[in-house]
């Protein structure tokens, strides 16, 4: 499908990526030495109107890679037990297989050119993600290698918040602190947050850009002269 550059499209909205929004509990903070335990991803569409609302969505309990560290202090912050044969774990492969088939199918339908990580403090959900994807030699990963869309930051910018918590809570979104730290509870809240504050941009007159059109009128101009 070719690229979709249509202000009120998803590709057309965020000059062709495809926003997955991602949040992933772990055993320590190295992504390098320490377990991914746990990850969530949502992808996020258009309706009809040109608004930001949730989509498909995956989540997986993941088994600790061979080798890796454990550190005590994170399985007590996140009260994830590894060995806990109910968790129903799987490898990094499989649960990364499956959620890169879904994003690059959702990057076809909605005429995207590349996946983009949408996270709170993005950048550690980013290097797990990585170095997770390299670990398991997954060739066609989907994401973009170092660009994100961090909420924390946006919610710093929209809301003077930087918390998750204490941003969904000013933007009018419940948040359940006893549900917290579970990777796909903190997805759908951060999900949520995203289009929130896009939509809350829309509303406000931001988008589409007055510049923006007068630019498409005007090329559409020159084609037709030419």
């Amino acid at each position: 499908m070719a690229e979709n550059t249509a202000p009120n499209s998803l590709s057309g909205r965020f000059r062709g990526f495809y926003p997955v929004v991602i949040d992933v509990e772990t055993a320590g903070f190295n992504a390098q030495t320490n377990a991914l335990l746990e990850i969530a991803a949502i992808t996020v569409r258009m309706d009809e109107d040109g608004w930001l609302i949730p989509d498909q969505k995956l989540h997986f309990h993941i088994e600790p890679f061979e080798g890796s560290i454990l550190e005590p202090d994170a399985l007590a912050f996140n009260g994830i037990d590894p060995s806990n044969p109910l968790r129903g774990a799987v490898s990094e492969y499989d649960a990364l297989h499956a959620i890169f088939k879904m994003i690059r199918n959702g990057i076809k339908d909605q005429g995207c050119s590349r996946a983009i990580i949408v996270a709170h403090n993005a950048a550690f959900d980013h290097g797990f993600l990585m170095a997770a994807a390299e670990r398991c030699s997954l060739k066609r990963n989907p994401f973009h290698p170092f660009a994100t869309f961090d909420t924390a930051a946006l919610s710093g910018l929209t809301l003077g918040q930087t918390v998750l918590a204490k941003a969904c809570i000013t933007a009018g979104i419940e948040f359940d602190n006893s549900q917290a730290h579970s990777a796909l509870y903190d997805t759908e809240r951060t999900t949520e947050l995203f289009c929130e504050i896009v939509n809350r941009w829309k509303r406000l007159g931001g988008w589409p850009l007055p510049i923006a059109d007068e630019q498409s009128a005007l090329i559409e101009t020159k084609a037709v002269q030419v």
